[in-house]
């Protein structure tokens, strides 16, 4: 297997970069910003590299066995790390991997964009928290060994954590930046705990079946757990459930939103989201096949209320930003029925889905905090008539607001058809209510852009109240986000190559799922004891019996 350096490059780009920005902020204030811009495109100019080298078109065996050798890697990284425990560096990436993290990139150039003239104190130190939780997550999207997997997940928090609470925005209801932070932060951290206990539990059963202590994806799948399957299957579900937030856990998510500065914002929509539903893909299917299909009505019902819910919820919110949020758990639901139903049309859509909710929620975000520069407030319950005041503004809040709603011709209507085509079958009744649920989409849509741009004209008077400028556009922004619309644009258009690059990995997660997978001989741990835990224990116990009758008999005959 040959090692591909461009993969841990992708991940220490944003960290060094980051720590640059920290270390030359003293300098000069500008700076920060061009190192950070500069080290972004550099990290999505290897990725659209390893886009053309890399070979995506491995197909499966025609039986469709999946097993470790035919795991549909374009590209993989190994280092030894810390090999008394078995744990190794150990990165791939396949085209479901190099989607997410392209829109990791592309999402991580429009963040720095957007705080360019929004941050204006302590710019070197906010850049090194945003470049650090971006490179957090191109590392979960890369970490093929569990630990691994675990450390970026949890680095990636701790930045959003000083994200929100350094640079956010005190919200109108009363409640401080640093509570939505801490409340983020509790949250994320408590299930990322749980998920800890669910990787540890895994390792010891293999090690107790193989005598080998390992921590690789390649030496868990297909490993035989019994009755702790479904066990350790809830707490990598709860670790990811929290993430994407699934409806009971969803609370941090719309505070978080509506108190972090908008590069948070882009940040924890676009991209953080998907990181969880990147890991029920990746690990949950995979590993655990038949606990998630026993688990999967369940989920689905999880998923489907939180269609609902976060619709319902999204109707009520005067703040644009925690409108927004709540469309974002809305359609999150959709991502559920998607992974559960788990069939190779409602995967792929999944992939479209993803990334363009990832481009059109961070748009939608970008432009509330282009709102709120102008307007000093986020109140939609007082802005009306922004029709005749912006040039470029009003058009496109129109486009994106009716991305999110799922017009043809944008992203977001491609992946939502696919996965409603995919999971009907399986699922037919929790699939006509998510269809049912889109007409509620449309109505938080009109909603959101009747009260901005129609309306009464109260525009003026407001940014005249707050001290600010009714001023359009500028060239950053306009940008920014045409190039947003030309993404949504292409994937509504054109999603083949997306497809054609993501098929094989979804290919393989969907034959996992409905199949299972062979266990092979371990590769990539560390052996303690020969043949597995029970043989041992019967080849030792003659020693220790041994040992203790000598040491009684001994003791005896001393007294």
């Amino acid at each position: 297997m040959e090692q591909n350096w461009i993969l841990p490059a992708l991940i220490a780009i944003p960290f060094i970069a980051g720590f640059l920005c920290w270390l030359i902020e003293k300098v000069d204030d500008r700076l920060p910003r061009w190192i950070a811009l500069l080290s972004m495109l550099a990290t999505f100019g290897l990725t659209i590299l390893l886009w053309q080298q890399g070979n995506f078109t491995s197909l499966l065996a025609t039986d469709g066995a999946t097993h470790q050798g035919n795991l549909p890697w374009a590209a993989q990284f190994v280092l030894p790390w810390i090999p008394t425990f078995g744990i190794k560096f150990h990165l791939a990436m396949d085209g479901l991997s190099l989607l997410m993290i392209a829109l990791t990139a592309f999402l991580g150039i429009m963040a720095v964009g957007c705080s360019w003239g929004e941050i204006q104190r302590r710019v070197g130190f906010f850049h090194l928290n945003l470049l650090w939780s971006l490179g957090g997550v191109i590392g979960v999207f890369l970490a093929i060994d569990l630990f691994l997997f675990f450390f970026f997940w949890e680095l990636m928090l701790l930045p959003i954590y000083f994200l929100i609470a350094l640079w956010g925005h005190n919200a109108t209801g009363g409640r401080t930046k640093e509570y939505a932070a801490t409340k983020f932060f509790i949250y994320t951290q408590a299930s990322g705990l749980i998920m800890l206990i669910g990787i540890i539990l895994m390792v010891i059963v293999h090690f107790a079946q193989t005598g080998v202590l390992s921590f690789d994806y390649h030496d868990l799948l297909g490993l035989d757990m019994g009755g702790f399957e479904y066990i350790i299957m809830l707490c990598f579900f709860i670790g990811f459930a929290v993430k994407l937030p699934i409806f009971p856990l969803h609370g941090w998510l719309p505070d978080a939103h509506a108190q972090a500065p908008t590069a948070g914002s882009v940040d924890l929509a676009g991209i953080l989201i998907k990181t969880a539903a990147f890991g029920l893909l990746r690990f949950v299917l995979p590993l655990f096949p038949e606990s998630s299909a026993q688990f999967a009505p369940i989920a689905i019902v999880l998923g489907m209320i939180g269609v609902f819910y976060g619709a319902f919820l999204a109707f009520a919110q005067t703040d644009i930003k925690r409108l927004l949020a709540y469309t974002s758990i809305s359609h999150m639901g959709f991502v559920v029925l998607a992974i559960y139903a788990g069939n190779l049309v409602s995967l792929q859509g999944l992939m479209v889905q993803m990334v363009a909710h990832g481009l059109s929620s961070a748009a939608l975000f970008i432009m509330s905090g282009q709102l709120y520069e102008r307007l000093h407030t986020r109140d939609l319950s007082v802005m009306g008539g922004m029709w005749g005041q912006f040039r470029y503004f009003a058009p496109l809040l129109m486009f994106f607001a009716a991305a999110l709603l799922g017009i043809p011709g944008t992203g977001n209507f491609i992946g939502e058809i696919l996965i409603l085509l995919g999971s009907f079958a399986k699922h037919p009744i929790a699939t006509i209510l998510a269809t049912v649920s889109l007409v509620l989409a449309g109505l938080y849509a009109l909603i959101l852009i009747y009260q901005a741009l129609f309306g009464k004209n109260t525009a003026t008077t407001l940014a005249v109240q707050n001290g600010g400028r009714l001023k359009d556009l500028g060239k950053r922004e306009l940008v920014m986000l045409t190039t947003l619309v030309a993404g949504l644009l292409w994937l509504g258009l054109y999603p083949q190559p997306v497809l054609d690059k993501s098929y094989s990995s979804m290919q393989w997660i969907g034959v996992a799922y409905a199949q299972g997978v062979q266990a092979s001989e371990p590769q990539h741990g560390v052996r303690l004891i020969e043949g597995n835990m029970g043989d041992y224990m019967n080849q030792h116990k003659f020693d220790l019996q041994d040992g203790h009758h000598h040491d009684h008999h001994h003791h005896h005959h001393d007294h």
